[in-house]
């Protein structure tokens, strides 16, 4: 009798530690699961669209002739600060698409764009005598920087810098000077918003 009763304990015992070891087979297929899920999430989130927006202005020459290049424009500095390459789809003033080269016209609308991983503290400036055929060099900080005008969506890639200026954006007049003009930027995944004042400038 005693030597059944030492078999059933022996049975017993041998059931508890196959049970405690299945448990923690599965608590550690568990915890595998859960690290990996969140070592994904913040891969993905590490890698999401970030833009910086800066820069901003809008100019308006009033003693320029409407329609050229010196009549009013727009800048925007993009800094791309997310993980992931981005493709900038449209420019917008004021609720208005701008054009990406439609200097055909008797209205000069272009948006002339320079892109750099250089770090750019100077403000952007007003520039009267864009050409509209070929490239342009403005300066900041010393160094020379070649815009060209745009003829399709811009793509900018994480940790560079893009520099923008849109000619002519619809509906900016002698009457906006001193109001506050919205400037938009869409990519696939977002749109980004500032405002500005109107500036008045002259050809100088």
């Amino acid at each position: 009798m005693n030597a059944l009763s030492k078999l059933l304990k022996n049975r017993y015992a041998l059931s508890t530690v196959v049970t405690t070891l299945i448990i923690l087979v599965i608590s550690v297929l568990l915890a595998s699961v859960v690290t990996y899920f969140a070592i994904n999430v913040v891969s993905t989130r590490v890698q999401e669209e970030s833009l910086h927006l800066t820069k901003q202005h809008i100019w308006h020459n009033s003693t320029a002739t409407s329609g050229t290049v010196a009549y009013s424009q727009a800048s925007l500095m993009v800094i791309n600060t997310g993980g992931r390459d981005i493709v900038i789809d449209k420019l917008a003033v004021r609720g208005q698409e701008c054009s990406w080269n439609n200097s055909d016209s008797s209205n000069k609308q272009l948006v002339l764009y320079c892109t750099t991983n250089n770090p750019i503290s100077a403000d952007m400036s007003y520039i009267y005598n864009f050409n509209i055929t070929g490239t342009n060099t403005v300066n900041f900080d010393g160094t020379d920087y070649t815009f060209q005008v745009a003829n399709s969506d811009l793509v900018l890639q994480s940790g560079y810098t893009l520099l923008l200026y849109i000619v002519n954006p619809d509906s900016i007049t002698i009457n906006d000077i001193g109001l506050t003009v919205s400037i938009t930027l869409y990519t696939a995944q977002a749109m980004y918003y500032r405002e500005a004042n109107v500036q008045a400038v002259s050809a100088t």
